[in-house]
């Protein structure tokens, strides 16, 4: 006769199967957790991706992307100018365009500074003065602080013209682009309003000591000086305007900033490092 197997109690059954719920139950929080776990990873992921996205985005707008045509802001020339006739008014010029397509060749080796459609007053009209300048450029701060309050002066009273054309020699020293942003920045403040430009570029040199200014900082400084710009500033509106006036200036042969012409003559700093002197026996001469 067969012996009989000790069958498992009631009490017994029951708590194996309790004990198998709980191990059911452990394995699938476990799951649970995985499974969350994947789903913040992977919107971390996503939120990571679209961050990189904006940020070579941006990047992109400020480095590479610049458009070869555009706009010229009013006040401003062809030559990738932007001309004051005293200290609250620029030239009355509006409508153009530029095309770095047409800016010309690069000049030979050791060429003389030339600089397109640029020459002397005639006799009894107010001197030109032209202007090569980068806001990222220390010469150019200095030259500035110096002359700024000179070149008001001269303004005011009718003696002078002034031209200036702000060129990016120094973007390849910034990661933002700063000297195209700063010129970019000028075009604006010169197209909306005018009486704020020279306020404004004043400021902007003044600023150089504390470093390269983000858009939202030269938005507000140019609107502590008058000018709401700010679209203009963050859409890079007349950065195609600065883009012509940085080559112009190389193919003109402009070795560096700031490079200041008085009546079609470069000042030479060295020979001549009075310039109020130089400006004022310029403006004599032309009487």
């Amino acid at each position: 006769m067969a012996s009989n197997s000790q069958r498992p109690s009631k009490a017994e059954r029951t708590a194996s199967a309790r004990e198998q719920a709980k191990k059911m139950h452990a394995a699938q929080e476990a799951a649970d957790k995985r499974k969350s776990l994947f789903i913040k990873l992977g919107v971390l992921v996503a939120v990571l991706a679209v961050v990189a996205l904006v940020v070579a985005l941006v990047l992109q707008k400020n480095s590479g992307t610049v458009a070869d045509t555009g706009a010229v802001p009013k006040g401003g020339n062809a030559a990738g100018g932007i001309t004051l006739t005293s200290d609250k008014t620029l030239a009355d010029t509006s409508g153009l365009t530029v095309d770095i397509n047409k800016v010309g060749a690069a000049p030979a080796e050791g060429a003389t500074p030339t600089p397109r459609d640029y020459k002397a007053a005639p006799k009894g009209e107010p001197i030109n003065l032209l202007l090569y300048v980068d806001v990222n450029c220390v010469h150019c701060a200095d030259f500035e602080t110096e002359y700024a309050g000179q070149i008001s002066t001269w303004l005011a009273a009718g003696d002078v013209t002034v031209e200036y054309r702000t060129v990016a020699f120094l973007d390849g020293a910034s990661p933002t682009n700063y000297s195209s942003r700063g010129a970019n920045a000028l075009a604006c403040v010169a197209d909306a309003a005018p009486a704020s430009y020279l306020p404004f570029s004043k400021a902007v040199f003044a600023h150089y000591p504390e470093g390269e200014m983000k858009n939202k900082q030269l938005i507000q400084l140019a609107k502590d000086n008058g000018a709401d710009v700010a679209s203009c500033i963050n859409d890079g509106t007349f950065r195609p305007f600065a883009k012509f006036t940085d080559a112009a200036a190389r193919v003109d042969a402009i070795g560096g900033t700031p490079s200041v012409f008085v009546q079609d003559k470069l000042w030479d700093p060295n020979a001549e490092p009075d310039f109020g002197a130089v400006v004022d026996a310029a403006i004599k001469a032309n009487k």
